[in-house]
C-alpha cells in the first residue's frame, strides 16, 4: 500500500513538473504596443471603402464594421484615443433630400436565397439634418482624390448642381471646408489615407461610357465618369500626405488594386449562351432556337460581314458550347454604310438601315472583355428606347440583348478601355508608393491582395476568402465593396503595415467575428 501510495505521489509530482515545463515554454502573449506611432488622434481619409459602404449603402451597421473602425478599436489598445463617425440614422440605408428619398440612393441589399434584393423600409437619414461635432472617420462614398481637397464640398446649395457630396454634406464643419481642412482641424497623430479608386472606378462600372482626361490638367471640367489625369491626382496626393505629415504625424498609406479584379467586372461569363439557356432549361427548344438564329440572323450576317474583311467578327453559335453574347465595340471601324448596302436588296431600304446601324460596330465577345454586374439580369431582355442606343426600341427578332441585339457600351468594359484603367492606377500607384517612402509611412498593397483574392484566395484560420461573387465572403452584394468580413480583412492587412514600419505590436481581429453578409434585419 506504501508503495502504491509513494508510486502515486511520483507520479502527481512528475505531472505537475510536466506542466510547469510547458508553462515555461508556452509562447509569452506579447503586450500590444503603439511602437513609434501615437494613436492619440487617430484620423481615415478616404472614399466608401474608409467610409464603411457595403451593399450597394452607408447604414450604420456597415460604419461600424468598417476598416477604419476596426482599426480604431486595435488602436485604443495601444493607447488610441476616441474615434467618432457620423453614422446612418439606421441599418436600412438610402437618404432623405428634405424628407423624400432620392432614388439615385436606394436601400442596401440583402441575399434572399435566390437573388440580391433591397431591403424593406423607408430611409430614416435626411441629408439636410447637419451632425454637429468632429469626426475621426471621415470617409466619403463617392469621393474621388481631389474632392478631398474642394472647397464646398459639403455645401448643400452645391447638391442641385452636383458640386457637392450629401455624404460630406451631413457632417461638414462649414459649408466651405475641405475634407483635408477638417481632418487637420482635429491636428491628428495619426491617420490613414486609402483614395483614387474613385478615379477610375466611375469609368469602370458605366462600363467606360466617360473619358479618359489624361492631359487635362482642370479637374472642375471633369464629367462624373472620367478618368482623372495622373498628374492631377499626384497634385492632390501630395498635398494630402504633405497636409498631414506636416506636424509630425504618422500614417498608413493604400495603393490601388486593379478594379476589374472585383466581383462587378468578373462574374458575368461573356459566353453564357448555350442551348439550354436559349431554350430556359429545354435543350431541345434551346438547340431549335439555336438553328434558327444560325439561320435567319447569325448566317447572313456573317456572311455580309465577310464580304466586307470583317468575318471574325461573327461566328455561327454552336449547339454544344457555350456562345458568346453580342456586344457594340466603338473601336471599331464602323461598317453601317457598308451593311446597308449589301442588306438592302434583300432587305429593302427601310430595314437595310436598321440593321446597318445596330450591326455596324457589333461583334461576339471575347474573353478579354468584361460584363458589369447589372448585365446578369439585361441578357435576353428587351432594349427600350433609352437604353438601345439608337433612340427607338428595336422590333423582334432583334429584341433581345446579346444574343439578337448587341449590349451597349455601358455593359461592357473592352481591351482599349481595361487599358486605360490599368494605365491611370498604375500611375497613381506610382504617385503613393513613392510619398510612402519619402514620408516614411507604412505602406499597403491592396493590389496584390486583390489579386490573391480573385485567384487562390486568402486563408485566415479557418476561412477561405474569395472575389467569387455571394459566395466567396470578401466582397459585398454590390460586387464592389468589401463584406463585414472584408473589411476585416483590410484591418489586418493595414495593422501588419503599421507594426513593421512603426515596430508595434497591434493585433489582428478574428475574422470569425464578422458576418460574411448581413441579414434582411440588422438587430
Amino acid at each position: 500500500m506504501k508503495k502504491n501510495i509513494k508510486w502515486l505521489l511520483l507520479v502527481s509530482l512528475t505531472f505537475m513538473a510536466c506542466n510547469n515545463d510547458d508553462n515555461d515554454n508556452a509562447p509569452v502573449e506579447v503586450p500590444v504596443t503603439p511602437g513609434s506611432a501615437v494613436f492619440t488622434k487617430y484620423v481615415a481619409l478616404g472614399d466608401s471603402f474608409a467610409a464603411g459602404y457595403s451593399d450597394n449603402a452607408l447604414f450604420k451597421k456597415g460604419q461600424e464594421n468598417g476598416y477604419a473602425n476596426i482599426l480604431s478599436q486595435q488602436f485604443a489598445a495601444a493607447g488610441g484615443g476616441a474615434f467618432t463617425i457620423p453614422y446612418m440614422n439606421d441599418n436600412i440605408g438610402g437618404l432623405l433630400f428634405g424628407g423624400q428619398p432620392n432614388p439615385a440612393f436606394g436601400t442596401r441589399l440583402y441575399f434572399n436565397g435566390s437573388a440580391p434584393v433591397n431591403v424593406s423600409g423607408t430611409p430614416t437619414t435626411e441629408v439636410t439634418a447637419h451632425l454637429t461635432g468632429t469626426f475621426g472617420n471621415l470617409g466619403v462614398p463617392g469621393a474621388k482624390s481631389f474632392h478631398l481637397v474642394a472647397a464646398g464640398y459639403g455645401n448643400p446649395a452645391g447638391l442641385a448642381t452636383g458640386v457637392a457630396n450629401p455624404y460630406f454634406v451631413r457632417f461638414a464643419s462649414t459649408p466651405s471646408t475641405t475634407v483635408l481642412a477638417d481632418a487637420l482641424a482635429q491636428t491628428p497623430t495619426f491617420f490613414s489615407l486609402f483614395i483614387g479608386g474613385n478615379d477610375v472606378l466611375s469609368y469602370a462600372i458605366s462600363g467606360g461610357v466617360g473619358k479618359d482626361q489624361t492631359g487635362n490638367l482642370n479637374p472642375a471640367t471633369y464629367g462624373s465618369n472620367d478618368i482623372t489625369d495622373p498628374t492631377v491626382f499626384a497634385n492632390v496626393y501630395s498635398s494630402l500626405v504633405t497636409g498631414l505629415t506636416a506636424n509630425g504625424a504618422k500614417g498608413v498609406v493604400a495603393n490601388l488594386p486593379y478594379i476589374t479584379a472585383l466581383p462587378y467586372f468578373i462574374t458575368v461569363p461573356y459566353n453564357p449562351l448555350t442551348a439550354k439557356s436559349l431554350g430556359n432549361n429545354d435543350e431541345a427548344v434551346g438547340k431549335a432556337t439555336i438553328q434558327a438564329l444560325n439561320a435567319q440572323l447569325y448566317g447572313p450576317l456573317k456572311a455580309a460581314l465577310t464580304a466586307l474583311g470583317a468575318g471574325d467578327r461573327i461566328n455561327l453559335l454552336s449547339e454544344t458550347a457555350a456562345n458568346p453574347v453580342l456586344i457594340k465595340d466603338e473601336s471599331l471601324t464602323n461598317l453601317t454604310t457598308q451593311l446597308i448596302q449589301v442588306f438592302t436588296p434583300s432587305l429593302g431600304a427601310q430595314t437595310a438601315n436598321f440593321y446597318g446601324a445596330v450591326f455596324g460596330q457589333a461583334r461576339q465577345a471575347k474573353a478579354t472583355d468584361l460584363l458589369v454586374l447589372p448585365v446578369r439580369t439585361a441578357i435576353g431582355t428587351a432594349p427600350t428606347a433609352a437604353d438601345s442606343g439608337l433612340g427607338v426600341a428595336p422590333p423582334a427578332p432583334l429584341n433581345k440583348f446579346g444574343v439578337t441585339y448587341p449590349l451597349q457600351d455601358k455593359h461592357v468594359l473592352i481591351p482599349t478601355e481595361t487599358a486605360e484603367i490599368k494605365k491611370a492606377t498604375d500611375a497613381y500607384n506610382v504617385t503613393i508608393e513613392a510619398l510612402a517612402t519619402q514620408k516614411g509611412l507604412a505602406f499597403v498593397d491592396t493590389r496584390t491582395i486583390l489579386t490573391q483574392l480573385s485567384t487562390v484566395g486568402i486563408k485566415f484560420g479557418n476561412f477561405s476568402l474569395t472575389s467569387a461573387y455571394v459566395t466567396g465572403g470578401a466582397f459585398s452584394l454590390d460586387g464592389i465593396h468589401p463584406s463585414a468580413r472584408g473589411y476585416g480583412l483590410i484591418a489586418n492587412i493595414f495593422v501588419d503595415a503599421i507594426n513593421v514600419k512603426y515596430g508595434a505590436t497591434l493585433r489582428h481581429v478574428d475574422l470569425a467575428v464578422y458576418p460574411s453578409q448581413y441579414p434582411a434585419v440588422i438587430k
